[in-house]
């Protein structure tokens, strides 16, 4: 479903059933990219109850209409940013096997291979490959979610890039 200004606007101005049609647009989006970063289906789901009760509160603050999809996902991104947190605290390392939901017994090792090299990515790398490979975001508008320059996001996606192919091939 396409964002249209009015929608936006009509929700920028406390209307719910706008508000809604906004979270139908961008909730299966928001919550793979929660999923992929956060690796566990629970946290994810919490990360984007969380980021919509925020963006609710806080929609009326909204500059521009077209800003919106940037503006959720930053605030998804500090979100998981502040899970991650939690789980280096907790456990003093992040092993994204333990997140993941097990499915298939018949899993393959190529599966494991992948899952191992992301989880030796910082968060931020992480969530940059996500947004790129994943979801399909352009550098422009990965830029915009991370509020980073467009230069400095196409360098670490490269790099990122460039590191989980040396780490699958050794």
């Amino acid at each position: 479903m396409l964002l249209s200004r009015e929608t936006i606007a009509k929700a920028k101005s406390g209307d719910q059933q706008a508000f809604g049609q906004l979270y139908e647009s961008v909730a299966l989006e928001l919550y793979r990219v929660a999923l992929y970063t956060l690796g566990n289906p629970q946290d994810a789901e919490d990360a984007v109850s969380e980021t919509f009760l925020e963006a609710w509160k806080g929609i009326g603050g909204l500059r521009e209409e077209e800003s919106f999809r940037p503006w959720i996902f930053r605030i998804l991104s500090v979100r998981c940013k502040r899970k991650i947190g939690r789980y280096v605290k907790e456990r003093g390392n992040i092993d994204l096997e333990d997140y993941v939901e097990s499915g298939e017994e018949d899993q393959s090792a190529r599966r494991a291979e992948v899952l191992e090299a992301l989880n030796r990515l910082t968060a931020e790398e992480r969530e940059i490959v996500v947004l790129s490979v994943l979801e399909g975001y352009t550098m422009r508008e990965i830029a915009q979610i991370k509020e980073m320059p467009q230069g400095t996001v196409s360098s670490k996606l490269h790099r990122t890039l460039k590191k989980l192919r040396q780490m699958l091939h050794d």
